[in-house]
């Protein structure tokens, strides 16, 4: 007797990447949530709390919408580079994710502490991929440029990661 593989909808497989890379992608902000609570104010922790559900609505959305069958292959394709990109930008900032969490793991760190000097290279080195990566997805091809649906995607991302970028400065600032 054969058992038959679970049938996995497009919604269920939009939420499974988009919980996933919301965990990749901002684990860097949420693990400085942790790390620092002393130096942010409540209101930069509630910031940071609310781009969890932001990044992970937009992927998935970003997914959903990539799989949709009414829309022409092309503007999929347009809204699929954008889910890449987001990918690739989740990708490169979890190198840095550990360099952010050290301080977490100290009992004390002073102002002079070299410890607070690496986490504040993290988060540059973060905020530099951010904006990088802000600029790929602003500049569409012409194709993708030419299609209301991904322009409105693309211009989603690139809120979300402006958001992301605003965090971090403020971070940034405090160290």
């Amino acid at each position: 007797m054969r058992s038959q593989p679970d049938h996995v909808t497009p919604a269920a497989a939009a939420r499974a990447v988009a919980t996933r890379l919301a965990l990749q992608c901002l684990g860097v902000l949420l693990a400085t949530n942790m790390c620092m609570a002393g130096i942010l104010s409540p209101a930069d922790l509630k910031r940071v709390e609310d781009l969890r559900p932001m990044f992970g609505g937009l992927m998935a959305d970003l997914v959903q919408t990539s799989q949709r069958t009414d829309i022409p292959p092309a503007d999929a394709n347009c809204v699929k580079a954008t889910v890449q990109n987001l990918v690739e930008i989740s990708q490169e900032l979890s190198s840095f994710e550990y360099l952010i969490t050290i301080e977490k793991e100290l009992t004390s760190v002073g102002d002079n502490d070299p410890t607070r000097d690496v986490v504040k290279f993290a988060i540059e080195q973060s905020t530099n991929i951010l904006t990088s990566q802000r600029k790929k997805i602003a500049q569409l091809p012409d194709q993708c440029a030419r299609s209301a649906l991904a322009l409105a995607k693309s211009q989603q991302a690139v809120q979300v990661i402006d958001a992301t970028t605003g965090i971090l400065s403020s971070i940034r600032s405090r160290l």
